[in-house]
């Protein structure tokens, strides 16, 4: 009895789609759909091994249906979270940042826990992916807080040692002077409601000031990805008043870290450069290293270089990380070895020199685009 009450109820079950990925879509080859009637289940002894076709497959509802959900989540991503938009140089996050900031501002501090939960009306995403974005653009001048639009008080991290920020309920900010004169102004800003109607949003805070290219930005979108140096700002202004006099000008980018810059392969901010730590010469055996490059720490520095000196490729004995207020690292040499010899083998093996890729992929009118710098 058990066994006929399981064999009609069977019966009775529609065929399901992954028992021939055939009902799907069409074969590539051009073959015809396989018709299904309802109660008819094939046997799984009779389904034919599905497989895979070389391209693509055609059309289906499974197919149509992950193609529009894959559709809607990079669009989001790319155009609500990665890059950057070239009309006011900030991503949404750090749009919604500086409009909380320019509501409670006040003049005094304000601790970040409390514009960070501000800004959670505006973005509809964790509240640590919004403290963490504010403390970057904190950081982006001199570190420790001290940023061009926002003015950090308390441990913001390091820039040269990587040391991460405090939580944001021990830490402090407001808008500095340049932020509140120049990126702010009803008159040229529009609004639109936010994601649940209750408040509105800035689209775009226009700034005098080109933002973009002074912060710089890089993001990981579905399908492209975004790679925008930054820049000296004093360098930026002058450009900027070359453009407005319709006078030629050449900007290339300028890092905190400082180290040297190597623009051969470089054009109007598509390609790639070579970025150096600056290395000076103590005494007859040791160098001290005072700058970093771009994108390193005093500690990812030490570690690339305790591991060439363990594959024997740098003559160094000893490594000292002397780093406080300002980068230095001393390198002890093996005893005889010339200093020189030391530095290429240093610039060779170790990250002590690293490329960097730009590519300014922005949204124009919220669309990606690949722009120079000349057009940004």
């Amino acid at each position: 009895m058990s066994k006929d009450k399981d064999k009609s109820k069977k019966e009775s079950v529609p065929p399901s789609l992954f028992d021939n990925l055939d009902l799907f879509a069409d074969v590539a080859s051009g073959g015809a759909q396989a018709e299904v009637k309802q109660g008819d289940a094939p046997a799984a002894s009779a389904a034919p091994a599905v497989k895979p076709a070389a391209g693509l497959t055609g059309s289906g509802p499974m197919r149509e249906l992950f193609d529009f959900n894959f559709r809607q989540y990079s669009a989001y991503v790319i155009c609500s979270r990665a890059i950057p938009a070239v009309e006011d140089g900030l991503k949404p996050v750090q749009r919604r940042i500086m409009h909380s900031l320019w509501e409670k501002d006040d003049g005094r501090y304000t601790k970040v826990a409390n514009i960070v939960g501000h800004a959670m009306q505006y973005h509809p995403h964790g509240d640590a992916s919004i403290g963490d974005a504010l403390c970057v653009l904190a950081n982006k001048l001199w570190g420790e807080g001290k940023g061009y639009l926002i003015d950090g008080q308390g441990n913001y991290g390091s820039l040269l040692t990587g040391m991460p920020h405090a939580a944001t309920r021990y830490i402090e900010c407001r808008l500095t002077e340049l932020a509140r004169k120049e990126i702010f102004n009803k008159k040229t800003t529009s609004f639109v409601p936010n994601y649940d109607g209750r408040k509105e949003e800035p689209v775009y805070l226009p700034a005098k000031i080109p933002l973009l290219l002074m912060l710089g930005a890089d993001g990981i979108a579905v399908g492209l990805s975004t790679a925008i140096l930054p820049h000296n700002f004093i360098e930026l202004l002058e450009a900027e008043i070359a453009c407005i006099q319709k006078k030629p000008f050449q900007l290339y980018p300028d890092f905190q870290l400082g180290g040297t810059l190597d623009v051969s392969d470089y054009q109007d901010g598509l390609g790639k450069i070579k970025v150096r730590a600056k290395i000076e010469k103590e005494d007859k055996n040791k160098l001290i290293i005072t700058e970093l490059p771009w994108g390193e720490t005093t500690d990812s520095l030490a570690e690339s270089i305790e591991e060439a000196i363990k594959k024997k490729k740098v003559p160094v004995r000893k490594l000292h990380d002397l780093t406080n207020d300002a980068v230095k690292i001393e390198l002890e040499l093996q005893t005889g070895e010339n200093q020189e010899k030391a530095i290429v083998a240093l610039y060779a093996f170790t990250n002590c020199e690293k490329s960097l890729s730009s590519r300014p992929i922005v949204l124009d009118a919220g669309r990606p685009k690949l722009m120079t710098i000349t057009e940004i």
